[in-house]
């Protein structure tokens, strides 16, 4: 079971769910308390370059993932493995238990918000790589450090890595991944260096802040985005949360093991299909299915 991250969020999403469910609507209530602000207008109505900003989307996309479960109810599919992409883990450890649904709302509203004030202490920016090698990017990223910080941020697939770090860093290590044969290199609209070093003073704050939640064992195995392994010990899980911001997602490496596990079923819960995507030629499942919108819920027929 998967759950995005973001660049996964559009206007209109969750409004469905909303309207459907009591216990959805206290979720939005509980956010829009914690962010004094209408989390749910924002989902519903945008506008798109508000919801885009860091401390809206995340809980947004988070609380649509949630909303799915809520409806779900007891007709939440079995599975094996749960796996969120960055933000998504906190989907993934409550679809576990490891956190209650009101504790992974309010550590992301936490959790976005220092990312954002992180983005505005440090200026920086994301790109997208199509067509290098892990080794390759790791070389364009050492050589392009000379003109700032520039590291890989999210291993999506093998040919698929996204690279993070200041705007002078991270648009050296465009023209350099050109130069090597990168079949396209391009800046991402994003708001900073996410899973960089510029996230340090996020890193640090969201780990004062997890030191105080109350995190349990998972009655599934959850995959970690800092290992690409399972992680079921909660300080564990604790400790992973807060590398996480500073530390490259493995999705690719999640993948790997995923299908060493033979996973041959893929349920994504939430916004977009980004991550079915990604499953797809990663793992060729037999069934892929989205639960995104009330329709596909009221229309889910679990895999026997």
């Amino acid at each position: 079971m998967f759950f995005p991250g973001q660049a996964s969020q559009y206007v209109g999403m969750g409004k469905d769910l909303y309207e459907s469910s009591e216990a959805v609507r206290r979720l939005y209530e509980l956010a829009s308390d914690e962010m004094r602000l209408d989390i749910a207008r924002l989902s519903f109505e945008g506008p798109a370059e508000e919801l885009k900003r860091t401390h809206v989307t995340q809980p947004a996309i988070l609380l649509h993932s949630l909303a799915v479960l809520t409806v779900l109810d007891e007709n939440i599919p079995e599975f094996d493995f749960a796996a969120g992409h960055s933000l998504g883990e906190y989907g993934a450890l409550a679809a576990c238990g490891a956190l209650s649904f009101e504790d992974a709302v309010k550590a992301v509203i936490k959790r976005a918000a220092l990312m954002e004030e992180a983005c505005l202490k440090n200026e920086g920016t994301m790109a997208a790589i199509m067509g290098l090698s892990i080794e390759q990017i790791q070389n364009v990223c050492e050589t392009a450090s000379a003109d700032g910080v520039v590291v890989p941020a999210n291993f999506n697939s093998e040919i698929q890595i996204v690279i993070s770090g200041t705007v002078a860093g991270v648009e050296r290590a465009i023209t350099l991944a050109k130069e090597t044969g990168a079949k396209r290199a391009m800046k991402l609209e994003v708001g900073g260096a996410f899973h960089s070093p510029l996230m340090e003073p996020a890193r640090l704050g969201l780990g004062e802040y997890l030191a105080n939640v109350v995190i349990n064992r998972p009655n599934k195995p959850v995959v970690a985005n800092v290992t690409g392994q399972p992680v079921d010990r909660p300080e564990e899980i604790r400790e992973l949360l807060v590398r996480q911001l500073t530390a490259p997602v493995k999705w690719a490496q999640t993948m790997d093991f995923l299908k060493e596990e033979k996973v041959t079923e893929v349920i994504e819960i939430g916004p977009g299909k980004v991550l079915t995507g990604l499953a797809k030629r990663a793992l060729q499942p037999e069934n892929m299915i989205n639960l995104d919108k009330l329709e596909d819920v009221n229309n889910f027929v679990p895999i026997v």
